[in-house]
């Protein structure tokens, strides 16, 4: 087990080493859709890339959603296949939000042996993901 001092130190180095081997400006936050970004997460179990949709209201967050489920089969055809669709996912903290989302599973941020293969899904996914959203973003936010 690791302390959480030592898993924050963990998360900041992985991150850090991310950046450094593949230096790029993200997306992320600066969509221009208020409540929708792009996100990379890398927990003790699982790395995902997805579009988040996280608005207070319900109403917004299922219009978004249902903008993104009319473009499921461009996104699984050209961009990434193994795309999951969860209208209804329950974050760790127990927020629920909308996301739409790839994941290599069996892998953990504390296992440095992990990493590489970490990095490589993250770039090579988001990539897609970004490459996706900036071609419909204009559709999205329609």
């Amino acid at each position: 087990m690791f302390s959480k001092e030592d898993s924050k130190q963990i998360r900041q180095e992985f991150w850090t080493s991310f950046g450094n081997t593949y230096p790029h400006k993200w997306l992320l936050y600066n969509t221009k859709i208020k409540d929708v970004t792009l996100k990379f997460t890398f927990s003790t179990s699982r790395a995902q890339v997805s579009i988040d949709i996280e608005p207070k209201d319900n109403i917004i967050r299922a219009y978004y959603y249902d903008k993104l489920i009319s473009l499921k089969n461009i996104i699984t055809s050209e961009y990434l296949p193994s795309t999951i669709f969860n209208d209804s996912y329950e974050l760790e903290n127990g927020k629920v939000i909308s996301r739409i989302y790839v994941e290599l599973t069996e892998v953990s941020i504390h296992n440095k042996k992990d990493w590489k293969q970490t990095m490589v899904f993250l770039h090579e996914k988001m990539s897609k993901l970004e490459a996706f959203f900036i071609e419909y973003k204009e559709y999205i936010n329609d």
